[in-house]
Parts: C-alpha cells; structure tokens; sequence
C-alpha cells in the first residue's frame, strides 16, 4: 500500500477465507483495465468485504469497541495493544499506532466502495448481478461510515474513489454521514433481492434491513426501528436457539449455519488465507487473517503455578487484553441466567501432569500436587469465600477480594479474573494458534428483540418493551426458571436495556457505541469501571484524528485535532 494525505489508497486485490473471494495476483494490471471486466470486478468487491476482518473479530477492533467501557477494563500486565484506551489516559493521542491503523483500514474499505459504485456500469455484468453487487457494496458503505462518525465525529466524508493524494481535508457534520448512510442503506434495500435470506458471508436484503434497523435507533427513529425489527423477526425464518451456548458453540459458529445469524464477517482455519494489511506486520492478530475473539479477555491460566494447566485446543493460547468488571459481572444472576454460564469460564481442568513450563520456558512453576488429569485445577470467582473454605478445597480459588479491591477496581498484576468464553475454539490442533475459523457475528436476531424493547420504551410504549425483552429473557432462562426471568414495566428503563444488552451482546463490538448513543459513557464508566473513572471525559465519546493525518494537510487552521486531545 502507498501512504498517502488522509488515508491508503489500497491496492484493491485481496485472498479471502470465503468461498467467493479468491486470490488473484492483479500487479501488472491497472485498475481501469482490470475493473472493465466482470473477474475484475469481483475482485474489486470483494476487496470491499475484506477490510471488515480488520475490525471484527480482532483484537484491535475490541479496544476500540468493548475495552474502557462499563463491561471491560484492561487485562494483564500491558492489556495487549491498548492500554490507552482500557483507561483513558494521557497516551490516548493521535500519534498512537492504532488510530492511524484503524483510521487507513475504514478509509480504505470506503474508498474500496466508492470504486465499485462508480465502475459498476463499465463492468460488463448482467443486470441481475450488477444490482446485486451494487446492493451489497452500498451497505458496506453505510457500514464503513458509521463506524467512522462514531469513532470521530464530524471527519471527512467523501464517496467519490479517490486515486490521487489529496492534502486538504474538510469537516462534514454527524448529520451529513447519516444522510449517505441511510440513503446507501436505502439503495442497498432496492437492488438485493428479497431471497436469499443467508448467502455465504454476502450481504443480503434481509442484512440491509437489520442494520438499518439498528442505525435507525441510533438516530432516534424509534417508529421506523420497530417497523424494520419487527419485519426482520417476522420474514427471516430465524430464530433463538434453546441455549445461549448453541448460539456460539463452534459447531454453529459458521454464519451460513446458524439459525440465530443475520449477517457475518467470514473467516476460516486455513492458514492459506490469513494474510495482513500493512507490509511487514507479521502478527497473526492483526490483518484478514483468523478471527482472533477467543483471546480477547482470556486470563494467564498457564501463569498459575502448580496447578497442572496447560496450553491446549480447550485453553486457546494465552495472550490477555481485557477482562470484565466486577460490576459487569453483577449484572448476571446466574442462577436463574444461563448466559452467565455460556459468557465466561470459571472452572479450570488439569490437562498437564508434566511440568511443562520449565521444560520450556525455565521457569519453576511445578508439575500438579496431589491432582490427576480431569480435576479441578482452580476457580475463578465473582464473590468472596472465607478462608475455611478455601481450607477445605483442593483446587486453588481467585475469589472476589483476590481481583478487585472495595470498590470494585482490579488489583495486582490483572492475570487471574473470569476469563470470557463466549468465543471458545477447541478444534485447533494445538491451542498455539491465535486465529479461529469461527465467523464473526455483525447482526444477530437477539440484538433485534433487544432493538424493539428500547425503541418500544423510547416510543412510549413500555408493555411492547416488556413484551419482547421477556420473549427473549424467557429463552436466555435457566430450563424452569423462565417465570423468574420475566421482568415488569416498573424495571424497565433504559439502563436496564443496557444492562440487558451487556448480557446478550458482550464481546460483539457495540458496547462502547451503544453507551455513547444512549449518552450514559461517562456516567456508567464512572460509576462500574473505576479503573477508567478517574481519567475519563466529555471528549473521550470521540478518538483523536491520527496524527499523521493532520501533519499532512495544508488547511491545518480549518481541519484540526478532535477537541480534548494534543
């Protein structure tokens, strides 16, 4: 890729995990040239998806969605690539490596949209085919913005492909991106055809209703959200499974598959198709690669001396970014919840009665006392024991006190906590692997019960609200506890959906967005993330404006810095 003013021009020629992305070398090929063809431009199009694999699923994706919110703080010593945004500190700049990462990856995913609206009459397609791919391209627009304008504001807005530098940069109002979004939305909606409902990983019309649904309560469109979300629920023929643990058991986890996925971003376990986006970065979590979800609030299971556990397909690699607060915790009761179980892990095995990690890291940690392979290795705990009780076990316990202090901030060195396993892949050959084949899920038939409840209450109608938050509570119950799962209009309000929310949808890249929309960042980081509490503002609702972005441009007095940062 070349580095030009305001983002990459990308060469728009990627391999893929999915069936219908294909590697083809293009090198010796102009653009104008290749995109004239209908192989062409598929390839042009597919590059359009590929850029989504930079976001979901990744653990750069995460912190800019899930870390620094009220569910998720910062995990291990360095809290992977992010520590910044875990806590808001002074090092949450512009000149940060992942915000200018971030900002080329969703600039170039635009400018890859805006080239395959533009060349599409010239591609020599069928009429059938070329509004099909017009409609998915459209939405991939839509999405590329809104991901843009939440992340920072008022930016640049263009859709014109760009293949020049440019060095000067205008501002265009929050507004003016909704506008496109909504109308590429629209356009979306028109040119995909009403079958088929799923389609390997592409875009369809039913996808383009769901997530327009979803930008429609963003906006306050309450009426036009119901509308959308009930005609969602009602046509796609999808629904809950009897579990939260089917939803994302790595047997269902192909999209194509799954009863409860609308749309996904497709990946795959073939190392063949991993690749990345920027020239010499090496590192398997970031790129077009693996989804790398499973990893992204796991503990340092291997760390804990003694105990006899052991990196495995079951244990997934140990490589820790974040981990939940005590407060996200709390919001499960999970004895009557059976999402508490199927989110995190708080049971460890012994798998290992060899003494592993000196053989291979020199280190002393020792082979299991007195533990055969199956047993209880240790416990990761959200309440308190007594010492009696930890007397009288075999196993060691992480208990409440020994992760968080009084007030609920994390303590020592934040390796041991509830490790989130919503994500799990055990069909690795070794757990090494940082990449999963599982798909990563964008819109999901849950999120649209829990669009309905709020934009329900939000439309003053609070017994519809009810209504469907209790169909989907009912189905996330216990087998019998389904009555005490049920909830009433006087514990109904909007930080009750969010909670609600932060219960379905963990670790699927909203939470930071939903918080911010909802205006309640501030006021529930402060009051659950004590970790954050103390540095965050007003200002953090947006990222800063990489800072090679604004080096480069010429009008420097029109188009600055996001206010707030240096």
């Amino acid at each position: 890729m070349k580095k030009i003013v305001l983002f990459f021009i990308a060469i728009l020629t990627f391999s893929s995990c999915s069936d219908f992305l294909e590697e083809t070398n293009r090198n010796s090929i102009t653009g104008d040239v290749l995109y004239s063809t209908p192989e062409g431009y598929e390839s042009l199009v597919n590059a359009c998806y590929s850029y989504t694999r930079a976001w979901f699923g990744k653990p750069d994706g995460y912190a800019f969605t899930e870390m620094g919110t009220d569910c998720y703080t910062g995990g291990g010593a360095d809290c992977g690539r992010a520590p910044f945004m875990a806590f808001y500190t002074q090092d949450l700049q512009g000149s940060q490596t992942l915000i200018g990462y971030m900002w080329n990856i969703l600039y170039n995913g635009l400018n890859a949209c805006n080239a395959a609206i533009a060349r599409a009459d010239g591609a020599g397609l069928s009429d059938d085919l070329k509004k099909q791919r017009l409609g998915e391209v459209h939405f991939l627009r839509a999405l590329y913005l809104h991901l843009i304008v939440e992340t920072w504001g008022d930016v640049v807005l263009y859709t014109d492909e760009m293949n020049a530098p440019e060095n000067v940069a205008h501002r265009s109002s929050v507004e003016a991106f909704y506008d496109q979004i909504f109308a590429d939305l629209k356009n979306a909606i028109d040119y995909l055809p009403a079958t088929p409902i799923k389609n390997n990983g592409r875009v369809t019309q039913l996808a383009a209703k769901a997530f327009k649904a979803r930008m429609c309560l963003y906006r306050g469109q309450y009426a036009e959200a119901i509308t959308l979300g009930k005609e969602v629920i009602g046509t796609s023929g999808l629904g809950l499974y009897d579990t939260f643990k089917e939803t994302f058991d790595i047997n269902n986890s192909v999209g194509q598959n799954n009863t409860e996925a609308i749309w996904w971003v497709d990946y795959s376990q073939e190392t063949i198709l991993n690749g990345t986006f920027e020239e010499g970065e090496t590192s398997p979590l970031r790129g077009n690669g693996g989804n790398g979800s499973p990893l992204f609030s796991a503990m340092s299971y291997w760390m804990v001396g003694g105990c006899g556990v052991w990196v495995t397909p079951d244990t997934h690699a140990p490589w820790v970014q974040s981990m939940p607060t005590i407060a996200f915790l709390n919001m499960f009761d999970e004895t009557i919840d059976q999402r508490y179980d199927a989110t995190f892990r708080t049971a460890w095995y012994v798998n290992s009665t060899t003494d592993n990690y000196t053989k291979e890291y020199g280190q002393q940690y020792g082979a299991p006392n007195g533990l055969a392979i199956g047993d209880t290795a240790f416990v990761t705990l959200k309440y308190a024991v007594t010492n009696d009780y930890r007397a009288s076990k075999k196993y060691r316990i992480f208990d409440r006190n020994d992760v968080y202090d009084a007030e609920g901030k994390t303590i020592g060195t934040r390796d041991y906590f509830i490790s989130t396993y919503k994500f799990e892949d055990n069909t690795k050959p070794t757990g090494w692997e940082y990449e999963s084949k599982r798909d990563a899920f964008v819109l999901r038939i849950g999120e649209m019960y829990l669009l309905l409840a709020e934009a329900e209450l939000m439309n003053n109608n609070s017994d519809e609200a009810v209504r469907y938050i209790n169909i989907l509570r009912e189905k996330r119950a216990i087998p019998g506890k389904e009555e005490a799962m049920k909830i009433n209009k006087s514990d109904l309000d909007i930080d009750f959906i969010l909670d609600e929310r932060a219960r379905e949808l963990a670790g699927e890249q909203q939470r930071f967005f939903d918080l911010k929309r909802t205006g309640k960042l501030l006021e529930r980081v402060k009051k659950y993330n004590p970790n954050a509490a103390e540095n965050i503002q007003d200002f953090h609702k947006l990222r800063p404006i990489p800072q090679d972005e604004l080096d480069a441009v010429i009008n420097k007095d029109e188009f600055k810095q996001n206010p707030g940062y240096k």
